[in-house]
């Protein structure tokens, strides 16, 4: 029976209790330990009960207990200082506020699309790291002070809850997600009634209410279909599940959160002036921009295009063609038929905007790709899956060398401040100082302070750590067993597992095939030997999700399950079900050791390793990800030395050898050295090794820094530029464009002379001379080079200089003369060849049109 009418009853507080309301409604309180602290307090069991959400506690807590609590002055003690730091927290000027009025950006104004974002573990809105980062980016954009909002999907069922059979078989389970007692608002207008966006779907036009996560200083925006006003139930169920249902349910729900989203900004009054797409789920948003302004403006497709492409940034974080979205023509054809003419452009236009090849007609339609081609900036997440993405998208830019394809890098980071242990924290603040998290002008040498901190104060913290994290293993898996109704002995047995002494790894994360969660298990034997040694034990921890259609994923779970199962491992090895955030804010603050070992290249960044790091755990890694940059820093050990081999069994077992060995000769030794003290002197020298070095560069604030001071601002200076004044100088910049694509095929590079020296020395130079054949373009149109490096064994030049030519004039028979000088300044075998790119003043790089001239 359907309602008449709908209404939400909300908590009734004392009126001495009333700013609780707004702190449980501003995730700040899930980064500060004070404010969780007091969340606690209200009541226990009730917070482990509700996952840590206090919404749901303040709704079900009895009424004595809040009448209780307003008449307790300890309790409004603490209330009272929770209230006051979080005022202060939003009342201080941020880092970025003063620079951002000092350099004429205040109208500045950033969208941050993701599919997925990891806030906390009561808000199950995320499946992995993608959505972690998310989370820990908007907490970060907060402190820093960046006009930022952050636009995603509201999941009626999220991502699933990992059950596991008593043969260690992963089921899913989906529960339903109850927002009125989640700490989250309906956005609404100043009538009181919901905010709701609309977008047009063949199955008909789907409404999407907003809800609003208040995240410090930044709000986060989720888009919500299941409402009663979509009737059609593939209308209402496009936000059911998160990544659920085949390719038609996704492509909806990127259709979503690209278009819907952008248009429930401009509902709510944002006009962002830079949109970010976190990975290619976004990238739909781009050609909505293009479709609102052309709507707006009165323009072409291609005039809107320079104008909005200037302000969009793209982050992609898969670094194999098997992650990425493919959608076949006819899908595409279906969702955007109708949208084709109010773009003003053909089918075969639209689609080859996504399209790996642009001239092949049947090729399928990428989001990636359609965010590479729309975006001024694109960059992966670590300086390796930069170079990888680089290599991967390098026919985007056809005749381009790869390391000038236009994708930067931006390594990832975590919040330090959200997986810290309260108790590491505290630490930090006696011997860092109070002020520890919040230096931005010099982190390096508050990081430097660490070596201050006793060795044995230290130790003595990360093992409590330790003792937490095994008591929450122990707890987990006795109810994990009485789930799975093992006999009472099975039970019992559970409060033996693990030992709280001794070195603990930790490996949990996603099971794709290529995280080769089972590596270690290629010689049980002699992994046997080092878990059990006689005085040196060594116990693992497992715990990760396979993706619900992943089967070779699920595979990889029952057999670490099974060998867990066996007696020589039943209290050395252990598997966690339902990896989410709680278990992994556990699992990192008390493992010793941090084990990471996919597949060379296919780790794009990783972050569990930086949050061991800060909580003095360390990494045991192969050279990738993050780890590449972080290895010479010390802080841990490296498997093997980045080799690839073409032979897969071949590899794993080559790195499989490789961890034994490290383990055998260089971890466990180390973590058994002890001092008449019985602390790990030199232990511990590593972990203050890995916080000093580590600590104040794979973190958030730096992170999001580097987005700011490299893309956002020039990205914003280009968009005001090409917006301003009725979209002038983009409607010229697009002429401009057209013009140069119809005149390109034209050029020729009709010859190139220098003064035939074989050998010339350090300091000297060759002059080069070419003779170019502009047809109806002119020199300012074009920057003709001189490629320019040292030969490899390859015989290609190794490009180390770039040198601009100089137009000398045309000549009588039309030809127009270029100059320049290669400057020998290195010895060896050399060669230079010579190119022309496009140039003009407001292209934002000269491969932006994916034209270049190489003479021949």
């Amino acid at each position: 029976m359907k309602p008449l009418r709908q209404f939400a009853i909300i908590p009734s507080l004392p009126i001495e209790l009333e700013p609780l309301r707004e702190l449980a409604l501003n995730l700040w309180w899930t980064w500060d330990y004070e404010a969780i602290r007091l969340f606690q307090h209200l009541d226990t069991a009730l917070w482990e009960k509700t996952y840590h959400n206090p919404i749901h506690v303040l709704g079900i807590i009895p009424q004595q207990r809040l009448d209780a609590l307003a008449r307790d002055d300890a309790f409004l003690s603490h209330l009272n200082l929770v209230v006051r730091k979080f005022q202060d927290y939003m009342t201080a000027t941020s880092p970025y506020e003063k620079h951002l009025r000092d350099t004429n950006l205040n109208n500045l104004s950033i969208a941050y699309f993701s599919a997925e974002f990891g806030l906390a573990e009561c808000l199950p809105i995320y499946s992995g790291g993608l959505g972690i980062l998310a989370g820990d980016y908007l907490k970060s954009a907060s402190y820093l002070g960046l006009p930022m909002v952050g636009v995603g999907l509201l999941y009626q069922h999220g991502y699933f809850r990992q059950i596991l059979t008593s043969e260690g078989w992963q089921m899913a389970d989906y529960p339903l997600n109850d927002f009125y007692n989640m700490p989250i608002q309906v956005e609404r207008q100043e009538d009181g009634s919901p905010v709701v966006v609309d977008v047009d779907y063949p199955e008909g036009k789907a409404y999407a209410q907003i809800w609003r996560i208040q995240i410090g200083k930044i709000p986060l925006y989720l888009l919500d279909t299941n409402i009663p006003d979509n009737n059609h139930p593939e209308l209402r169920n496009i936000t059911s599940y998160l990544y659920g249902g085949d390719e038609k349910t996704r492509i909806k729900q990127e259709i979503l959160l690209g278009v819907g989203g952008f248009r429930a900004l401009l509902k709510m009054g944002i006009r962002p002036t830079v949109c970010h797409m976190n990975e290619g789920h976004a990238a739909f948003l781009a050609i909505e921009r293009i479709r609102h302004l052309i709507e707006e403006q009165h323009l072409t497709f291609e005039e809107a295009r320079s104008a909005t492409t200037a302000g969009n940034v793209f982050t992609t974080h898969t670094p194999v063609p098997a992650g990425i979205d493919w959608f076949p023509p006819s899908l595409v054809d279906y969702y955007f038929g109708g949208y084709y003419s109010s773009l003003g452009i053909s089918r075969e236009e639209f689609l080859a905007l996504g399209r790996d090849n642009f001239a092949d007609n049947g090729s399928e339609f990428s989001t990636t790709v359609l965010a590479l081609r729309l975006s001024a900036y694109s960059n992966g997440v670590s300086k390796v899956h930069g170079k990888v993405s680089r290599s991967m998208w390098n026919h985007l830019w056809h005749g381009l060398p790869e390391d000038e394809v236009p994708i930067r890098s931006i390594t990832n980071g975590v919040h330090i401040r959200s997986w810290v242990a309260g108790d590491m924290q505290n630490v930090f603040e006696r011997y860092l100082g109070p002020g520890w998290i919040q230096n931005l002008v010099d982190e390096k040498s508050v990081w430097t302070q660490v070596d201050g901190i006793p060795d044995v104060e230290l130790w003595r913290t990360h093992e409590h750590h330790r003792e937490r994290l095994v008591a929450f293993v122990r707890r987990k898996l006795r109810d994990q067993s009485i789930r799975a109704r093992a006999s009472s002995a099975e039970i019992k047995r559970t409060n033996e597992i693990l030992n709280p002494e001794i070195l603990t790894i930790g490996f949990a994360r996603r099971f794709p095939t290529y995280k080769r969660a089972t590596l270690l298990f290629q010689d049980p034997d002699r992994l046997d030997k080092i878990l059990n040694h006689s005085e040196r034990p060594v116990q693992i921890i497992f715990s990760g999700k396979a993706h619900p259609h992943d089967h070779e994923g699920k595979l990889l779970i029952q057999e670490i399950c099974k060998f867990a199962a066996q007696d020589r491992f039943q209290h050395r090895i252990v598997f966690i079900e339902d990896y989410d955030i709680c278990v992994a804010r556990c699992l990192v603050a008390g493992v010793d050791v941090w084990l990471n070992n996919p597949l060379p290249l296919q780790e794009a960044s990783g972050t569990s390793g930086m949050k061991v790091a800060v909580n003095g755990g360390l990494n045991l890694s192969i050279l990738d990800g993050w780890w590449a940059e972080a290895h010479t820093s010390g802080g841990g050990w490296t498997i093997g030395g980045g080799e690839v081999y073409d032979d897969r069994k071949f590899q794993d077992q080559v790195e499989a050898d490789a961890i034994y060995d490290l383990l055998e000769k260089e971890v466990v030794p180390l973590f058994y050295d002890r001092g008449s003290d019985t602390i790990p002197h030199h232990w511990v020298a590593k972990i203050k090794l890995a916080m000093r070095n580590l600590a104040p560069i794979f973190n958030t604030k730096r992170m999001v820094s580097e987005y700011a001071d490299k893309l956002y601002f020039s990205t914003h200076r280009r968009w005001d530029l090409l917006n301003r004044d009725d979209v002038q100088r983009g409607k010229a910049l697009a002429h401009w464009k057209s013009y140069l694509q119809e005149n390109w095929s034209r050029i020729k590079i009709k010859g190139v002379e220098d003064e035939h020296i074989s050998e010339i020395g350090i300091g000297e130079e060759l002059n080069v001379k070419s003779y170019v054949d502009l047809a109806a373009l002119s020199p300012h149109d074009v920057n003709v080079q001189i490629y320019h490096g040292t030969l490899n064994e390859d015989g290609k030049i190794n490009a180390e200089d770039t040198i601009p030519m100089e137009s000398r004039g045309q000549l009588d028979d039309g030809t127009h003369l270029f100059e320049g000088a290669i400057s020998s300044y290195k010895t060896g075998l050399h060669g230079y060849t010579v190119r022309i790119l496009p140039c003009h003043d407001d292209l934002h790089n000269p491969h932006e049109l994916a034209l270049i001239h190489w003479a021949s």
